[in-house]
């Protein structure tokens, strides 16, 4: 089951896990809980808002080892948490997961002695519909067989490489698959087959198959050269 991490051996590594949150206070108080046995051996757990108006900051108060304020956009959000961090490892989390026990054990156990390594996790989704189990399947056997991963999987990357490769493009989307071809270019994607335990709701909310097109169709749009800043604004509309 999904949970706090209890794995008590110490880590060969210090990550710094990163966490652009924008009004996130119902789902991010379930990832923090996770993340607790991390910080006390050692971890760094580093929130950056975007300028969230709910009570996601307040609910963050005790949990995190640094608040960072930026200016909204994941992009810009993740470099800013990159620059403030101290670790060897950047791991990228969205505020909507819940992480499997042995989580940070297995990234650590990944990291090794290499300071050129980057990779992502598989995915679970929350909801009960049959049709999300396709999703997860078709998501993770995409990543892996494109060596391309996106930010619900848990985007880890050694400090050297991430600033190696310029760290994320400042565009408004497809921002972790931009950076997913420029790593892949120096390494080879680690797939762990954990799986985190994501949210749902964007495919509940929007229809589930009204945001499968949507989501392939923005890949390909985006494979063909339309711009991020156009295909934002096809998302939120």
């Amino acid at each position: 089951m999904p949970g706090a991490d209890r794995v008590e051996a110490a880590d060969p590594v210090k990550i710094s896990i990163i966490i652009p949150v924008l009004n996130e206070q119902d789902t991010l108080p379930g990832l923090l809980k996770c993340l607790q046995s991390a910080r006390a051996r050692g971890h760094e757990v580093l929130l950056v808002d975007g300028g969230s108006e709910d009570d996601t900051l307040a609910r963050a108060q005790g949990l995190v080892d640094r608040v960072v304020r930026s200016e909204r956009g994941r992009a810009r959000q993740m470099n800013l948490g990159a620059r403030h961090a101290s670790g060897q490892v950047y791991w990228f989390l969205h505020a909507d997961v819940i992480l499997p026990n042995d989580a940070l054990a297995l990234l650590a156990a990944q990291a090794g002695g290499n300071s050129l390594f980057w990779g992502r996790f598989d995915v679970r989704l929350t909801g009960r519909a049959p049709g999300l189990r396709m999703v997860e399947w078709m998501m993770n056997l995409r990543s892996r067989l494109s060596g391309i991963a996106t930010g619900d999987q848990g985007i880890f990357v050694s400090a050297r490489l991430f600033h190696a490769v310029g760290g994320y493009e400042q565009i408004p989307i497809m921002e972790d698959i931009a950076l997913s071809k420029r790593l892949k270019q120096l390494a080879r994607p680690v797939a762990v087959r954990a799986c985190l335990l994501v949210s749902s709701r964007y495919w509940e909310r929007r229809g589930l198959w009204r945001t499968i097109l949507l989501m392939w169709w923005m890949r390909f749009s985006y494979f063909i050269g339309i711009s991020p800043a156009r295909l934002a604004r096809w998302y939120s509309g």
